[in-house]
């Protein structure tokens, strides 16, 4: 990007950032498209795309009035896509991992697409059974993507204790299905 566009970036930003909320109007205009591209780049999925790119400017707006060097709003706003689209790829991957252990315990590896929906309503029921401390940290870990150590912060908890919540948590399921024969 050219000196001038990274002056309008960096006008607008402190525009902004001085109180013109219209401002951000302007850098949704300028940016709104390049970002669900990228997104879309790293994703191949238009809808998802949509969705990471608005979660993105969710954060811009909450940290737009940190950014410290204006003029970067535009490698910054693409590094928080970048960072984003592949938190939800990590997500994705970790719930398709959390179902293919379930299906390899229980010997089922060759397991169809109908199947598969069964197991993920299986596996929705059964979480909702875990104690609340525990539904909780599976949220957090496998559906949010945060850290032990991000849990533990939310929860005001240590990161022992976040540790053992998610491996009992993972213990219970694994009872709670083998011991439930759930209906569709």
């Amino acid at each position: 990007m050219d000196s001038k566009q990274r002056k309008i970036d960096k006008q607008l930003v402190l525009e902004y950032q001085s109180g013109n909320k219209k401002a951000l109007v302007f850098l949704v205009k300028r940016w709104h498209k390049l970002f669900c591209e990228k997104a879309f780049y790293i994703l191949k999925d238009a809808d998802t795309a949509k969705d990471v790119t608005q979660d993105c400017w969710n954060v811009i707006m909450d940290k737009i009035c940190d950014l410290k060097n204006p003029e970067s709003f535009g490698s910054w706003g693409m590094r928080i896509v970048y960072t984003k689209s592949l938190d939800t790829i990590k997500a994705k991957n970790r719930s398709r991992n959390v179902l293919e252990s379930y299906k390899e315990e229980q010997g089922l590896t060759d397991v169809e697409e109908e199947n598969r929906e069964q197991l993920k309503m299986m596996l929705l029921k059964a979480i909702k059974e875990l104690p609340q401390n525990q539904h909780t940290v599976i949220k957090l870990f496998y559906v949010e993507d945060y850290s032990l150590k991000e849990i533990s912060d939310i929860l005001n908890i240590s990161v022992g204790t976040a540790k053992s919540r998610l491996f009992n948590a993972r213990e219970k399921l694994k009872l709670i299905l083998k011991n439930k024969n759930y209906e569709k």
